[in-house]
């Protein structure tokens, strides 16, 4: 990977997580109130799990397109594991969660990985959500049914297809930007997880209004509007990494923040729903996979169909 832009936006983002944890450390020094602790101690361990997902992202980019494909392949498989844990599933559904693990998870990333975009975009939509109901079906169960199925179709949906969209910007083709698509699925993952950070961050220091109450106490209108700026104005300072204009980035940095934090809030809904506070706890501080990823699943398909719409 000899691409310059490439070693800039993973250097920056290293720089950010060694300033961040040289910050936990010293108020974790310098603090002396005992409260205080499990603020820290969450701030500690979600910096740690950053390091270890930033490093393995960083590894499967160097290995492009290859690396990045896996490595979201294999996050599809863990993100559609815990979103199915949750789904009170029965014996008869085993004959539709058996391929929808090892069947549709290759065959969708393989066609990213031959580049057969005409098959990719109906694949799962089309034929997989058409036809895994009917694998439930013959399981001649029907007790509940419909609320089964949907919920298996969703899984598929949210976990398999709407991720699938981020190593799927890898062979999108711009005008001048041959070879650097990299750089372009970069931009889109530290803009979205930046949007992530900033709005913890904003609203933790000045979160006062909540959003949806009921559904997250802890998405404010102030770290939305902090966040999402912040994240946006990120954006538009790396618009050099992209095959946009300055303003173009900044527009399409906005919208993906937008869609990334309302996916955010329906993946909420769903753990409200099931009564839990995370999907899973494979990650320190931050929960399970879905609750990592959940921002990239919504906004993912927007901003590639947006780019391959007006830039190619």
């Amino acid at each position: 990977m000899n691409d310059p832009g490439i070693h800039y936006l993973v250097g920056g983002v290293l720089i950010f997580l060694t300033l961040a944890s040289l910050i936990t450390a010293l108020l974790w020094r310098l603090s002396p109130a005992p409260k205080e602790k499990p603020v820290l101690q969450n701030l500690a361990s979600r910096i740690r799990a950053w390091w270890v997902m930033v490093i393995v992202f960083a590894i499967a980019i160097l290995i492009e397109p290859m690396g990045t494909i896996l490595l979201f392949a294999f996050i599809s498989f863990l993100a559609l594991r815990e979103f199915i844990t949750l789904t009170p599933t029965r014996a008869a559904d085993y004959k539709a969660l058996a391929p929808a693990f090892f069947l549709v998870i290759p065959v969708n990333y393989l066609l990213i990985w031959i580049e057969w975009y005409g098959f990719y975009v109906i694949f799962i939509p089309v034929w997989v959500l058409a036809f895994i109901p009917l694998l439930s079906a013959i399981g001649n169960d029907l007790d509940d049914f419909l609320e089964r199925s949907s919920e298996i179709q969703w899984g598929i949906l949210v976990c398999i297809y709407f991720l699938s969209h981020v190593p799927a910007l890898l062979i999108l083709d711009f005008p001048g930007y041959a070879g650097s698509t990299s750089k372009l699925l970069l931009f889109f993952v530290i803009i979205v997880q930046a949007s992530d950070v900033l709005q913890y961050i904003w609203g933790k220091s000045l979160g006062k209004h909540a959003i949806v109450p009921k559904l997250s106490p802890s998405k404010t209108w102030e770290g939305f509007i902090g966040g999402v700026g912040s994240a946006t104005l990120l954006g538009t300072l790396l618009w050099w990494a992209t095959p946009f204009e300055w303003w173009q980035a900044s527009i399409l940095s906005f919208t993906i923040c937008l869609f990334g934090f309302w996916g955010g809030l329906i993946m909420s809904a769903i753990k409200r729903d099931r009564g839990i506070k995370d999907y899973g706890g494979i990650l320190g501080g931050h929960g399970g996979i879905l609750d990592r990823v959940d921002s990239l699943c919504f906004s993912a398909p927007i901003f590639f169909h947006l780019v391959r719409f007006y830039f190619t």
